[in-house]
């Protein structure tokens, strides 16, 4: 065969290889891969992060919620719009107006708190102005967030794709007002074993099997409203 001929043969193949159809990936049950792991990441550092300055708040000890507050500045976090469908509630309206000042806790309001606790300690006021100075020096990437105002009995609904084979982590961070009730599921359903909601804090890690959206059900089991970060890698 000669050249022209073999070019045109391998033409043929390539077109009809592209037209047949595909073999079809198997999507049927839960969409994560049961022993898949990956390495945590900025979710999961601010996730401990609000752990820490609520136990450093608690406690009323500076040191806690100096490294709350570092490892919330090391966490680089995008500002993004996921898609959400919210159902109302039946919270007091008066109630919800008044508490949409608040805001979950973020670096800045952590050394805030840090500085007030730290009081004349001079090592303690210098750990913060060391963080201060850092900024954005060495943060990791990779997180992002969304701010939710949530009225009191309300539901949040978030839709949120994630790859398939690649680590996924999700996130809630609220400002402490009201206990938030969290489910996730895939797009056919199934429900994904997340650890129970701290509260209003929450975070669950897992590997998809294919490419497919999650949703992510916030429910405000409180009187008045509960403003909080919505977090995804």
């Amino acid at each position: 065969m000669g050249l022209k001929s073999l070019s045109k043969c391998l033409v043929a193949s390539a077109l009809a290889a592209l037209s047949a159809p595909a073999l079809a990936q198997d999507r049927s049950g839960l969409n994560i891969e049961e022993f898949a792991t990956g390495e945590r990441g900025g979710v999961a550092q601010f996730n401990l992060a609000q752990q820490l300055y609520a136990m450093g708040v608690k406690n009323q000890e500076a040191l806690l919620v100096v490294t709350a507050a570092r490892l919330a500045s090391g966490v680089q976090m995008t500002e993004v719009g996921h898609e959400k469908e919210t159902r109302p509630g039946g919270g007091d309206a008066a109630d919800i107006e008044a508490d949409d000042a608040a805001a979950p806790v973020d670096a800045a309001a952590m050394l805030a708190m840090a500085r007030d606790l730290a009081g004349e300690d001079e090592n303690m006021i210098g750990m913060i102005e060391d963080i201060e100075a850092t900024g954005a020096r060495g943060r990791i990437g990779g997180a992002s967030r969304t701010l939710s105002r949530l009225a009191a009995g309300a539901v949040d609904v978030w839709k949120v794709p994630f790859f398939g084979e690649s680590y996924a982590e999700l996130g809630i961070s609220g400002d402490g007002d009201t206990a938030l009730g969290i489910d996730v599921t895939d797009e056919s359903g199934n429900a994904v074993n997340c650890p129970p909601p701290r509260h209003d804090e929450f975070y669950c890690d897992f590997v998809p099997k294919w490419n497919g959206f999650f949703y992510v059900t916030v429910s405000n089991k409180g009187r008045v409203s509960n403003s909080y970060y919505f977090l995804t890698n």
